[in-house]
């Protein structure tokens, strides 16, 4: 890969390899063991109509954990705007994305002492967790624009996806082995699930070590002015960027088309595990083999659609990703009855997963204004990966209602369809020459 101006290629290998780290949050802990874990720790604590209680509010056992990931992210929507505030007044993004990478590693390492009945405390921790992969995410992702250039970053976002997919599978590969001989070493699968769960923690806190050494700080560190807080510095960057934002429509509305059809791709993630538990029967070592295969075959999908959107352009790719995961859902709610058809569901949404995360993080960094990269991808981040709140609510509130995984599992067709209008229908090199920013020579 040849160097650009504003990065160099060792630069740029060091920020894939944050992706490389965290993505086993995402894959270890959100995607295969903690749901259905957490699930069954509930189910320990429920009464004789399976529902626990919290603050007098009853709550249907397989409903906690979407209820958990909601309530991380409405968190989030709180606290990522301010902290992207901070970060872009104080510049010191670097420093906020190791501060977070570790709180975040060392609660999914407490994720070992979850046992018994104890499910308010796996909420606790993978709220904490999980608000800190978030917070690192957004200043992670605010560095795509420092080290590429307009017409490479579908490329270069591209490569970080597939590097996080790569990451992840290998881990969730020796988790597997892992899971799967446990009885061999006298271990039960219980034991072998916290400990896979302290491996993700583990691995994202060693791995966080590269970028940390080879991102490269662009801007002095600014001083605040006594007297001031950084809070209250954040709020007021905040504020401003509020109030700026309605000069940029066009940029708004895709961050609501995003915000609508990501929370479907990632309800889909987070509770697939759970619906094949649930639902279809599947065994914990069916169900992580074939979150394994979508890992490494979603590393080639987003290289393919990589070329795929230099051909067509990023919108047209995007779209095309939209309507596959549409049919999705809908074969899933009425032809998806076994194992077999769980490893086909999984390898077709495999080829559109890393594609249409990758591209919206490409496309969305040419919507921002220059030096609010931090505070426009903390509003991004609230539907990033493992970060989606409207979507595992929707999915909890239909199954509460309802009772059917199925009837859950088709109330995400909504979200697909409505970002898939509102995407049709932005003007995106408009949106681009909106902001002021150069515009690609395809998009």
């Amino acid at each position: 890969m040849s160097e650009t101006k504003l990065s160099t290629r060792k630069e740029r290998i060091g920020w894939y390899f944050y992706d490389w780290a965290n993505s086993v949050f995402y894959t270890t802990v959100i995607t295969v063991f903690l749901g259905p874990y957490l699930t069954s720790i509930t189910k320990h604590g429920t009464d004789a109509q399976g529902f626990v209680h919290i603050l007098g509010v009853p709550i249907h056992s397989g409903s906690f954990f979407p209820y958990v990931v909601s309530a991380s992210v409405l968190l989030q929507v709180l606290v990522l705007p301010l902290l992207g505030a901070i970060a872009d007044y104080t510049h010191k993004k670097k420093f906020m994305l190791g501060l977070f990478a570790y709180i975040g590693s060392i609660s999914t390492m407490g994720l070992f002492f979850l046992h018994g009945n104890n499910y308010l405390l796996g909420a606790l921790l993978f709220i904490i967790a999980n608000i800190s992969f978030g917070a690192s995410a957004v200043m992670y992702n605010a560095y795509l624009n420092d080290i590429a250039e307009p017409d490479r970053r579908d490329a270069v976002s591209s490569i970080g996806w597939a590097f996080g997919y790569l990451g992840g599978g290998v881990l969730l590969a020796l988790n597997l082995a892992f899971y799967l001989n446990a009885g061999k070493m006298g271990l039960t699968s219980e034991m072998a699930v916290r400990i896979n769960l302290v491996s993700a923690g583990i691995w994202w806190a060693l791995f966080t070590i590269i970028p940390m050494m080879t991102l490269k700080i662009r801007q002095p560190a600014k001083q605040k002015q006594t007297g001031d807080s950084l809070v209250s510095i954040g709020f007021k960057e905040l504020f401003k960027t509020i109030k700026d934002s309605f000069k940029y429509p066009k940029t708004i509305l895709f961050i609501i088309a995003y915000l609508l059809y990501n929370d479907g791709v990632q309800t889909v993630i987070t509770i697939s595990a759970v619906f094949g538990q649930e639902e279809l029967g599947l065994s914990m070592s069916t169900l992580t083999s074939v979150i394994l295969m979508v890992q490494f075959m979603a590393f080639f999908g987003a290289l393919l659609f990589k070329y795929l959107a230099n051909a067509i352009g990023t919108k047209r790719a995007l779209l095309i990703s939209l309507v596959i995961w549409t049919g999705c859902v809908f074969y899933a709610f009425q032809y998806l009855h076994s194992e077999t058809g769980f490893y086909l569901l999984g390898g077709l949404i495999a080829i559109v997963l890393g594609a249409t995360q990758a591209l919206s993080r490409s496309m969305y960094s040419h919507l921002i204004p220059k030096n609010k990269e931090a505070e426009y991808f903390s509003l991004y981040e609230i539907s990033d990966k493992g970060t989606s709140w409207i979507g595992p609510l929707a999915f909890g509130l239909a199954l509460q209602f309802s009772g059917s995984y199925r009837w859950a599992i088709l109330s995400l067709a909504l979200f697909f369809i409505a970002g898939y209008v509102i995407l049709l229908s932005l003007n995106v090199k408009e949106a681009i020459k909106e902001v002021g920013n150069e515009i690609p020579n395809k998009i």
